[in-house]
């Protein structure tokens, strides 16, 4: 069932692994925990007995949040680092989480028509085949079942292209592959990711284009007490960081 190819996102995020998990549970991703994720569970909702399936789920953050809300859930990456911390984490506090490491776009070994629900945290942007990942959760939900999925706002990100940062109003409607440098001071290793910059209506039109109908888009602001603690979050009452989207499966 798990992929066994080489490939350069895979190594990206392995070599990523130890910050990013540092990153992420020791409290620092706080636009994680103020701004994005309040929002899309909000979207999400109950989701008590429900089959999910988290793609790119890295070390697992969010998708021990879903099975903490009562999902029974799988969760995918390509990255075998992250794909084994997630693991060692399950170890530590069973939620009945299966983590497999897997390609988005190749589900092989899942069936049809067989969860309820696919999230995809705050990844999608950073998958390069998008297009076959979103037919393939097209193809592994039921029908009545929803994708709820979020990404980096393509109307405001900032992108590092061949060594020159540049705004996405800039560039809006091309498509850029861009390096993402995760260098703040509250890091305690640095480390470097890439990304995939495509317009608002990429989405929309892959979406309809694997027979997945958008229902709804959020573009989450950060909560009182996010803004209280970090100051600096007041900014996104202005302007949005990320947009998350809910597409149904007829």
């Amino acid at each position: 069932m798990e992929y066994k190819g080489k490939d350069d996102a895979a190594d990206v995020w392995d070599a990523a692994a130890e910050g990013w998990v540092d990153f992420v549970r020791t409290g620092k991703d706080y636009w994680r925990d103020g701004v994005n994720n309040p929002t899309t569970f909000r979207l999400i909702g109950n989701v008590k007995g429900k089959k999910v399936l988290d793609l790119a789920c890295g070390e697992g953050y969010n998708t021990r949040i879903l099975a903490r809300k009562g999902a029974k859930v799988i969760g995918i990456d390509r990255s075998q680092k992250l794909i084994g911390l997630a693991r060692m984490e399950e170890r530590k506090e069973p939620l009945g989480i299966r983590y497999y490491r897997m390609d988005a776009s190749r589900l092989s070994g899942i069936s049809d028509a067989s969860f309820d629900l696919v999230t995809c945290f705050m990844a999608l942007h950073d998958i390069e085949n998008y297009k076959d990942a979103v037919a393939e959760v097209a193809r592994v939900l039921k029908h009545g079942g929803r994708f709820v999925f979020s990404i980096m706002h393509p109307c405001f990100e900032d992108m590092m292209v061949n060594g020159v940062r540049i705004n996405a109003a800039e560039r809006y409607f091309g498509k850029v592959q861009h390096l993402i440098e995760w260098n703040m001071k509250r890091l305690t290793k640095p480390f470097k990711t890439m990304s995939f910059h495509r317009p608002l209506t990429d989405y929309s039109l892959v979406l309809a284009k694997s027979g997945l109908l958008t229902s709804r888009l959020v573009e989450p602001r950060p909560t009182r007490e996010a803004i209280r603690k970090h100051p600096n979050l007041r900014k996104v009452l202005a302007k949005p960081q990320s947009i998350v989207f809910e597409a149904v499966k007829p």
